[in-house]
């Protein structure tokens, strides 16, 4: 098991103006309950999606297991109508399938040309605009993406980061989040943006030994909750039941500080890859010198980099 655990708080019927003035300045994340996300949260049923959602071809993860992981790519991708999708992954056993008749589905929306445009569900799914209210907590110019999911029952997506804000609206269903500290970065085991620790539940401590020192922040979210994810913390998602989202991501930073090619909202930005080319660099470097030098010369680098970058303003 992970270390200590901690509840993520939940607020009811907070304002735009006391997120903004006194929680969004925290950096950590939160449940926001009983806000106006429109109807939604009744309407979106199997049948209203498969009928009012429509044909439309959609790209979806498909997997023989419930834990996914990118890393590995232990599932394949194939394309169905979206209609047929909400209808697969409501069931548990199919009569038609792709691979096996337990298999789960993954929808993560993307845009019209994924390398060049960017999820919004208002664009791609016009026909269920006017369901859904986005939580007005953010200017209009920051807005980045709306990204549509949808999920079998006992799905759970690998832990990973976003280098953006957002808001995971639980529109149906009910999901579990956990939730680690960007701190604690050191014990996950990464892969890029991504863990290697699939099982988080009963992780192999003899593989992963560090990952017990991870601080573990817990939370279910259930049709109506909002769940602000600050960028950077890592997240593990598991549907506990089939269940609709959508993600609304939006610019922290300045836009000159994202990468302009990034459509997905996971691309580090451009200042933090080009310090890593750089230390790549470095590195090169440092192997040129005999053991003895190389490990002094790192170590010195590693103190500078302590000294100069590491923030003392955070958990």
């Amino acid at each position: 098991m992970a270390g200590e655990r901690r509840p993520v708080p939940r607020l009811q019927g907070v304002s735009r103006e006391r997120f903004l003035e006194h929680l969004y300045p925290q950096r950590k994340p939160l449940v926001l309950e009983g806000i106006d996300l429109g109807s939604c949260t009744s309407k979106w049923t199997v049948d209203y999606l498969s009928q009012v959602g429509g044909t439309k071809e959609v790209k979806i993860h498909v997997s023989t297991v419930a834990q996914m992981d990118f890393i590995s790519k232990n599932f394949v991708y194939r394309t169905l109508p979206f209609d047929k999708l909400v209808q697969r992954a409501a069931e548990d056993k199919h009569d038609e399938f792709f691979i096996s008749e337990d298999e789960k589905y993954y929808l993560r929306s993307l845009g019209e040309d994924p390398r060049k445009d960017v999820a919004d569900i208002r664009k791609q799914f016009p026909s269920l605009e006017g369901d859904i209210k986005f939580p007005k907590f953010f200017r209009e110019e920051q807005f980045f993406s709306s990204v549509f999911r949808i999920s079998s029952p006992g799905l759970q997506l690998w832990t990973h980061y976003d280098v953006m804000d957002n808001f995971l609206i639980q529109v149906t269903g009910k999901k579990r989040v956990v939730l680690f500290s960007p701190r604690d970065a050191q014990y996950l085991y990464l892969s890029g943006s991504k863990s290697k620790v699939l099982n988080i539940d009963n992780p192999d401590l003899a593989k992963y030994p560090l990952f017990s020192k991870a601080r573990r922040y817990e939370c279910s979210l259930e049709a109506g909750d909002v769940l602000f994810i600050p960028a950077l913390w890592f997240h593990n998602v598991i549907s506990e039941e089939f269940g609709v989202g959508v993600n609304v991501f939006w610019k922290h930073l300045p836009s000159e500080c994202y990468d302009k090619t990034d459509t997905y909202g996971n691309k580090d930005p451009v200042a933090a890859s080009r310090a890593a080319q750089i230390l790549d660099r470095a590195l090169k470097t440092l192997a040129e010198l005999p053991e003895e030098y190389r490990d002094f010369y790192a170590r010195q680098m590693v103190l500078q980099i302590q000294d100069k970058a590491y923030s003392k303003n955070f958990e």
